[in-house]
């Protein structure tokens, strides 16, 4: 098996909100769009698909269930505290901190207008006490 791309998709109440904040602030650039869907890409990250609940392409047992529980994690190589000031300067709410785990794992997570909720991490020593 060989996969050519990874993406995913995130059904929300408005297509246009997430399909801005990521465009806008998470540097994904608009592939295609129709009235209630709209598919994203990024040359280094998963690819999303944002579908309007209710949307008749979804399974009826499907259609009204909004993305919930998920959190769409990204790893930066570096600059997580720049990032954090970067979204926090252009008016983004950061929903958790800046923090760092015991385990190693520095993070912090902002929330689209959908509730999408994006975590950035950055992996460093952990601590060993």
């Amino acid at each position: 098996m060989r996969f050519t791309a990874s993406t995913i998709s995130l059904t929300v109440d408005d297509v246009t909100a997430t399909q801005e904040f990521f465009t806008a602030h998470l540097g994904y650039g608009l592939q295609q769009a129709a009235d209630g869907f709209a598919s994203l890409t990024r040359s280094d990250a998963v690819d999303v698909v944002v579908l309007a609940r209710g949307i008749e392409v979804l399974p009826p047992e499907q259609r009204d269930q909004r993305a919930s529980g998920v959190i769409l994690a990204f790893t930066l190589a570096d600059g997580l505290r720049e990032q954090e000031k970067r979204l926090r300067d252009a008016g983004v709410e950061i929903t958790m901190p800046l923090r760092q785990e015991p385990w190693g794992e520095r993070l912090f997570q902002v929330t689209d207008p959908n509730g999408v909720i994006v975590q950035f991490v950055e992996w460093v020593a952990p601590d060993t006490a």
